[in-house]
């Protein structure tokens, strides 16, 4: 009995945690070769610990934080995550200007609410991320820096409100393009059209992400 305990208890131990990256286009891309996700794992692999985690890739292109709450039952609570990283809010903000079909302030913050409390529910742990560009100039002239520094403000307050780990997208690429972006580029240092991730984009996603989730 004892020795069926201990292995028990090692199996256990040993169980890799299931995390999922729940969000839009740029968690849909980062699954491929060179994307977040992939280049995340292969950190996970340096440090020694692939055995530790599981990462699974839940985006959609063009999701919103209410398509989020739509679909989550099926695509990520049924496969039952130990950690959801959710990385939403570019196009709740981008598409209220080029499509009409965004998500205005008060929404984003009852929809966002109602996923986390959900996945909490159900119990994973959840990362959040505040979106990061949609445009790389660093003088505050991107025609929708107004509103995607409201809802990262609205994240990071959250965030300290429920105690939840943040990876501050929005501030690493502003640090980031201060430093790289001399010229004052609209795109191509992080991004590839002012929101996609290029290979440095995605790097740097991924190094942020696992500062969060190394901790677990």
């Amino acid at each position: 009995m004892t020795v069926m305990l201990a292995a028990s208890a090692l199996a256990a131990q040993q169980k890799r945690q299931r995390v999922i990256f729940f969000g839009d286009s740029i968690t849909e891309l980062g699954v491929r070769e060179g994307g977040y996700v992939t280049r995340l794992n292969s950190l996970i692999g340096g440090a020694g610990r692939s055995d530790q985690f599981e990462l699974i890739g839940a985006g959609v292109s063009g999701n919103k934080i209410y398509d989020l709450y739509l679909r989550m039952d099926q695509d990520v609570v049924e496969k039952k995550p130990d950690i959801v990283v959710l990385y939403i809010g570019v196009n709740d903000v981008w598409h209220k200007r080029s499509m009409g079909t965004g998500t205005d302030y008060g929404k984003f913050g009852k929809f966002y609410d109602a996923v986390v409390s959900k996945l909490e529910k159900n119990g994973a742990k959840v990362i959040v991320c505040t979106p990061a560009v949609i445009g790389e100039r660093t003088d505050s002239s991107n025609e929708l820096d107004g509103d995607l520094n409201l809802y990262s403000r609205w994240i990071r307050e959250f965030s300290t409100k429920r105690s939840l780990p943040l990876v501050d997208l929005r501030k690493a690429f502003l640090d980031f393009n201060l430093v790289n972006n001399k010229e004052n580029k609209e795109q191509g240092i992080l991004t590839n059209d002012k929101v996609h991730l290029n290979a440095a984009g995605n790097a740097l996603v991924a190094e942020e992400i696992w500062k969060a989730l190394q901790k677990f």
